[in-house]
């Protein structure tokens, strides 16, 4: 017969075994979601380099399929409507399966994508491949950006948010020189392949270190998906037409038309539903509301820059393609610069008083370059780079911050959903925007030469940017208090 105070013992000695070993267990996920932020990183680094490390070998491309530059131009304009028209789905895909399962399906599209790409042998199979990557980019980092908002106190979200940002500033950074190297010394497939071994290692982080957080979904709204996401495509397509210079009237109106009409219906649908797709009722949490406008507004100004500069130096005053682009490297290694002193800034000043003189800032130094002349010593520029690059890097992570400053567990995942729709979005105003104005001074109602043309449209956008401090005088001094606490 057995003891009955050794068998007591024996289950306590076991009770307090499986205590330990979940006690262990715990510690070890604790410790390993401080490593949270690095995967969100990988994320950022990777879509930041592939948006930009395309570009600059697109010729390569279209010499080795035999195609015109000109036709390749479609592979970007499939990646960015597949962009809009699955962006709205990232949230409830997160919320319903998890966000660690979404971000690694999301990965691994983006991976597959990336490798059929480099095996694309024409351009119907590029354009197929660049499909697939899109859906992934799609969902990579929103996904990841949303498990750090459900993770993260609020006082710990700006310099996590910082961090972050810095890794997709350096792919942008790095993209174009790591494209041109690639195509030139190598071959143009190398520029997807070298997705493949980041991808598995973001994969991988995740697996080991992303919680796997799910929130109560409604049934899947697929008619507001249609129409937001169609209404999205249509207003994308108006962008990248504007953005090309292809000024078909008509064609416009009616994708202007289409895009308004859809809009209404997700309107009238929404206000049906229990749960959109897109909950337009977040709108009113006035951070958010302030946060989203006031970004689109900046963009339309300083979205130009990048466009508009390597343009004027090149068509007005005669510098070669690599100088003019090398100029645009003093804002972005400047960007990468300030922010770790970015939580120190926005503590001292505030969110409202950041912004606003900000805004200010960005459109005084769009001023300055309305006024520059041919000859204009290079140093001149790298100057004002510079400060365009420390003042476009503060914007960015405060606007991005505030923006979600209101947000708790039920509204997260909407509210981020809004904000990379709308990020999306504004980096096609901004291009176009610039391109719609130029054309209007150089060929339009205005005629003027190119020179004036630039300038003057350089000052038409910084009116554009120094309204929006109008915007963001809508805060209060105490918004986003909580982050810098």
């Amino acid at each position: 017969m057995i003891n009955k105070t050794e068998t007591n013992t024996t289950e306590t000695n076991t009770t307090e075994t499986n205590i330990t070993e979940i006690i262990k267990t715990e510690q070890k996920e604790n410790n390993a979601v401080h490593l949270l932020p690095w995967v969100t990183a990988v994320a950022m680094f990777i879509q930041s380099l592939d948006g930009t490390i395309l570009n600059t070998s697109l010729p390569s491309i279209a010499r080795d399929m035999a195609y015109s530059p000109t036709q390749m131009h479609s592979v970007i304009v499939t990646y960015t409507l597949t962009l809009a028209m699955f962006i709205p789905l990232s949230g409830w895909l997160a919320d319903k399966f998890g966000t660690r399962t979404m971000f690694m399906i999301a990965v691994g599209l983006f991976v597959t994508g990336s490798l059929f790409c480099a095996l694309s042998v024409d351009l119907t199979t590029f354009n197929l491949a660049r499909v697939v990557q899109a859906i992934g980019a799609s969902m990579m980092v929103p996904v990841a950006r949303l498990a750090i908002l459900y993770q993260y106190p609020k006082k710990e979200l700006l310099k996590t948010m910082n961090f972050i940002t810095v890794f997709g500033l350096l792919g942008m950074v790095v993209g174009p020189s790591l494209g041109g190297f690639l195509s030139d010394n190598f071959s143009w497939h190398w520029i997807f392949l070298v997705n493949v071994p980041i991808g598995f290692i973001g994969i991988s982080m995740a697996y080991r270190i992303m919680p796997n957080f799910k929130h109560a979904v409604g049934r899947f709204d697929f008619r507001g998906l249609i129409y937001f996401s169609l209404a999205l495509i249509f207003i994308t397509m108006v962008l990248e037409l504007i953005g090309r210079g292809r000024m078909h009237i008509m064609l416009i109106m009616g994708l202007l038309f289409l895009s308004g009409l859809l809009s209404v219906f997700y309107f009238i649908h929404y206000k049906r539903t229990e749960k959109p797709i897109i909950d337009l009722r977040l709108l009113n949490i006035r951070t958010l509301k302030i946060g989203l406008t006031g970004s689109l507004i900046t963009r339309l100004g300083i979205g130009g820059l990048p466009l508009l500069l390597p343009l004027m130096l090149q068509t007005s005053f005669g510098y070669s393609a690599s100088v003019s682009g090398l100029l645009l490297l003093p804002s972005a290694l400047a960007n990468v610069a300030i922010k770790p002193f970015m939580v120190r800034i926005i503590k001292f000043m505030g969110y409202r008083n950041v912004l606003i003189s900000n805004t200010i800032m960005l459109g005084v130094i769009l001023i300055i370059l309305g006024f520059v002349e041919k000859d204009t010593p290079l140093g001149y520029y790298i100057v004002l780079m510079v400060f365009y690059g420390i003042f476009t890097s503060i914007q960015m992570s405060a606007m991005n911050t505030i923006t979600l400053s209101d947000l708790d567990q039920n509204t997260a995942s909407g509210g981020n959903t809004m904000l990379v729709i709308m990020q999306q979005l504004s980096v096609s105003f901004g291009v176009s925007v610039a391109s719609l104005v130029l054309s209007l001074f150089q060929s339009g109602i205005f005629e003027m030469n190119t020179k004036h043309a630039f300038q003057y449209t350089f000052i038409t956008l910084a009116v554009f940017t120094i309204f929006s401090s109008i915007t963001f005088s809508r805060l209060s001094k105490t918004d986003g208090e909580e982050y810098t606490d």
